[in-house]
Protein backbone atom coordinates (compact mmCIF):
# COMPACT_ATOMS: atom_id res chain seq x y z
CA UNK A 1 0.00 0.00 0.00
CA UNK A 2 1.46 3.15 -0.66
CA UNK A 3 0.45 6.47 1.58
CA UNK A 4 -0.18 9.94 0.34
CA UNK A 5 3.21 11.67 1.59
CA UNK A 6 4.60 9.19 -1.14
CA UNK A 7 2.59 9.73 -4.16
CA UNK A 8 3.49 14.09 -3.03
CA UNK A 9 6.07 15.67 -5.36
CA UNK A 10 9.29 16.22 -3.74
CA UNK A 11 8.27 20.19 -4.43
CA UNK A 12 5.54 19.84 -2.61
CA UNK A 13 7.23 18.63 0.38
CA UNK A 14 10.02 20.86 0.82
CA UNK A 15 7.75 23.31 0.45
CA UNK A 16 5.06 22.51 3.24
CA UNK A 17 8.08 22.06 5.30
CA UNK A 18 9.93 25.36 4.55
CA UNK A 19 6.30 27.04 5.45
CA UNK A 20 6.08 24.59 8.44
CA UNK A 21 9.39 24.70 9.63
CA UNK A 22 9.87 28.89 11.15
CA UNK A 23 6.23 27.58 13.25
CA UNK A 24 8.04 24.61 14.59
CA UNK A 25 11.11 27.17 15.38
CA UNK A 26 8.92 29.39 17.01
CA UNK A 27 6.94 27.03 18.92
CA UNK A 28 10.17 25.33 20.66
CA UNK A 29 11.53 28.89 21.46
CA UNK A 30 8.74 29.38 22.99
CA UNK A 31 8.88 26.34 25.30
CA UNK A 32 12.41 27.16 25.85
CA UNK A 33 11.53 30.36 27.45
CA UNK A 34 8.62 29.02 29.23
CA UNK A 35 10.76 26.66 30.77
CA UNK A 36 13.55 28.93 31.63
CA UNK A 37 11.20 31.19 33.39
CA UNK A 38 9.99 28.50 35.44
CA UNK A 39 13.33 27.56 36.43
CA UNK A 40 14.23 30.72 37.31
CA UNK A 41 11.31 31.76 39.61
CA UNK A 42 12.83 28.32 41.44
CA UNK A 43 15.83 29.49 41.25
CA UNK A 44 14.26 32.97 43.06
CA UNK A 45 12.90 31.05 45.30
CA UNK A 46 15.61 29.14 46.47
CA UNK A 47 18.21 32.32 46.72
CA UNK A 48 15.14 33.84 48.83
CA UNK A 49 15.25 31.31 51.39
CA UNK A 50 18.77 30.99 51.44
CA UNK A 51 18.75 34.70 52.09
CA UNK A 52 16.06 33.70 55.16
CA UNK A 53 18.21 31.56 56.64
CA UNK A 54 21.58 33.78 56.81
CA UNK A 55 19.02 36.75 58.52
CA UNK A 56 17.79 34.02 61.20
CA UNK A 57 21.66 32.76 61.48
CA UNK A 58 22.30 36.20 62.44
CA UNK A 59 20.02 37.07 64.82
CA UNK A 60 20.84 33.13 66.45
CA UNK A 61 24.68 34.67 66.97
CA UNK A 62 23.16 38.26 67.98
CA UNK A 63 21.07 35.99 70.69
CA UNK A 64 24.28 33.88 71.17
CA UNK A 65 26.21 36.93 72.28
CA UNK A 66 23.74 38.16 74.26
CA UNK A 67 23.43 34.46 75.90
CA UNK A 68 27.39 35.24 77.12
CA UNK A 69 26.92 38.81 78.46
CA UNK A 70 23.82 37.49 80.56
CA UNK A 71 25.66 34.09 81.54
CA UNK A 72 28.25 36.13 83.17
CA UNK A 73 26.19 39.00 84.44
CA UNK A 74 23.29 37.41 86.15
CA UNK A 75 21.77 34.23 87.30
CA UNK A 76 21.83 30.62 85.49
CA UNK A 77 17.99 30.70 84.87
CA UNK A 78 18.26 33.62 82.90
CA UNK A 79 21.12 32.82 80.77
CA UNK A 80 20.11 29.03 80.11
CA UNK A 81 16.40 30.59 78.74
CA UNK A 82 18.46 32.90 76.43
CA UNK A 83 20.31 29.67 75.23
CA UNK A 84 17.33 27.58 74.13
CA UNK A 85 16.08 30.51 72.38
CA UNK A 86 19.20 30.87 70.32
CA UNK A 87 19.28 26.62 69.82
CA UNK A 88 15.51 27.44 68.32
CA UNK A 89 16.81 30.22 66.16
CA UNK A 90 19.61 28.15 64.74
CA UNK A 91 17.49 25.31 64.09
CA UNK A 92 14.92 27.40 62.51
CA UNK A 93 17.86 28.61 59.93
CA UNK A 94 18.82 25.36 59.66
CA UNK A 95 15.15 24.35 57.86
CA UNK A 96 15.28 27.13 55.64
CA UNK A 97 18.75 26.54 54.05
CA UNK A 98 17.40 22.75 53.85
CA UNK A 99 14.30 24.14 51.86
CA UNK A 100 16.42 26.83 49.99
CA UNK A 101 18.83 23.95 48.39
CA UNK A 102 15.90 21.75 47.55
CA UNK A 103 14.09 24.85 45.75
CA UNK A 104 17.56 25.42 43.80
CA UNK A 105 18.32 21.83 43.49
CA UNK A 106 14.77 21.87 41.66
CA UNK A 107 16.07 24.65 39.24
CA UNK A 108 19.08 23.02 38.04
CA UNK A 109 20.38 22.20 35.23
CA UNK A 110 19.19 25.77 33.91
CA UNK A 111 18.93 24.58 30.57
CA UNK A 112 15.47 24.06 28.62
CA UNK A 113 15.81 20.00 28.55
CA UNK A 114 11.63 19.92 26.86
CA UNK A 115 12.85 22.14 24.31
CA UNK A 116 16.12 20.32 23.77
CA UNK A 117 14.34 17.00 23.62
CA UNK A 118 11.73 18.22 21.26
CA UNK A 119 13.85 20.04 19.13
CA UNK A 120 16.29 16.19 18.49
CA UNK A 121 12.81 14.84 17.40
CA UNK A 122 11.83 17.08 15.16
CA UNK A 123 14.96 16.99 13.61
CA UNK A 124 15.00 13.11 13.52
CA UNK A 125 11.52 13.57 12.00
CA UNK A 126 12.59 15.74 9.27
CA UNK A 127 15.49 13.35 8.89
CA UNK A 128 13.14 10.46 8.46
CA UNK A 129 14.28 8.55 11.40
CA UNK A 130 11.57 8.74 14.18
CA UNK A 131 10.93 5.99 16.14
Amino acid sequence: MTTQQSQEPIGAVVHRLSEQLPELIRSELRLAQAELTEKGKQAGVGVGLFSVAGLVALYGVAALLATAVIALDLALPLWASALIVTGVLFAAAGVAALLGKKKVGQATPAAPEKAIAGLKEDVETVKGHHP
